[in-house]
């Protein structure tokens, strides 16, 4: 059963944590006029976003209590992610999904939060939002993040999304048109499901995938690994987003569009790449969960609302 939650509005308190890797504090600080000035929201913080245990914010437990908090406080309408890294596998045990389905509430963000998109909608069914973030998005000054932000006020707007072609080039691997609950994100992390008791459930989904700082070799492993479990072939169609310097190393290798174009045409299923989805400027964000459509004769993608 698919759960929605409710839409912000203006006034409505959200809280930011950190459940992976520490995040940039400076480009923190500056996300906040953001969600105070431009959206007119409140903010919450969570105490993992000011502590280092090493490549994470902070031990297991802080993550953890800070995700639970959130959650469980009435107050708290939305929680967004200030970044990702590393770390958000580590909890993923220990999570109360009973007591998250019993308080839904808008859930953000994407990279290492892959893991608890996938997590958090099989456990309780809840829509979650894919979409950039706090600290490694919205709060940098490396590049304009107007359209991200545009993208983001969705959590305040319960209408569907429709991809906007003019962001950039789109190709078609195989044609067709795919329709089915649009699910997935960091293939790093969807792979990494494998064998737990969080194992992406891919069977009739449209599955999207990106990755960044990753070789052509290493997207091969993914995709072969996916492939051989049997997660590409139960697949309705894929939405390939971006995959950022995701290039070789070496001489002797394949290139990222000969890696993708072998999988896609092996399994013959409607896949389309070069959507700005994942670690790129502008990142155009939708919800996890629900129904989408995707042409990929014209390359159209329609996705329906994701918050009440």
């Amino acid at each position: 059963m698919i759960i929605k939650p409710a839409r912000l509005r203006m006034g409505d308190t959200v809280g930011v944590i950190a459940p992976a890797s520490p995040p940039n504090q400076e480009n923190l600080k500056r996300s906040f006029t953001f969600l105070e000035k431009e959206l007119g929201l409140k903010i919450k913080l969570g105490q993992s976003l000011f502590e280092q245990y090493g490549y994470l914010a902070g031990p297991n437990e802080n993550r953890l209590k800070d995700l639970h908090m959130m959650f469980a406080d009435k107050e708290v309408k939305a929680i967004i992610c200030a970044g990702g890294g590393y770390g958000t596998a580590r909890i993923a045990d220990d999570i109360d999904y009973k007591m998250i389905a019993e308080n839904p509430k808008v859930f953000w963000g994407y990279s290492d939060i892959t893991f608890l998109h996938t997590a958090i909608r099989q456990q309780t069914g809840l829509v979650t939002f894919h979409g950039p973030m706090l600290a490694s998005d919205i709060g940098s000054v490396q590049e304009d993040q107007t359209l991200s932000k545009t993208f983001m006020k969705q959590i305040m707007e319960p209408e569907g999304r429709v991809y906007p072609k003019t962001l950039g080039n789109l190709e078609t691997i195989v044609s067709g048109v795919a329709e089915g609950d649009i699910v997935g994100g960091n293939l790093c992390l969807l792979t990494s499901t494998i064998g737990t008791a969080f194992e992406i459930d891919t069977k009739d989904k449209i599955i999207l995938i990106e990755d960044v700082h990753e070789e052509p070799r290493s997207i091969d492993r993914m995709l072969n690994q996916l492939y051989m479990a049997g997660k590409l072939q139960q697949a309705a169609g894929f939405v390939i987003g971006n995959f950022k310097n995701c290039k070789p190393e070496r001489e002797q290798s394949l290139s990222l569009d000969e890696v993708l174009d072998y999988y896609f045409k092996l399994i013959g299923k409607p896949a389309v790449k070069g959507f700005m989805i994942g670690h790129c400027t502008p990142h155009f964000s939708l919800p996890l969960g629900v129904p989408a459509k995707l042409n990929a004769e014209t390359q159209d993608l329609t996705i329906e609302h994701g918050v009440l």
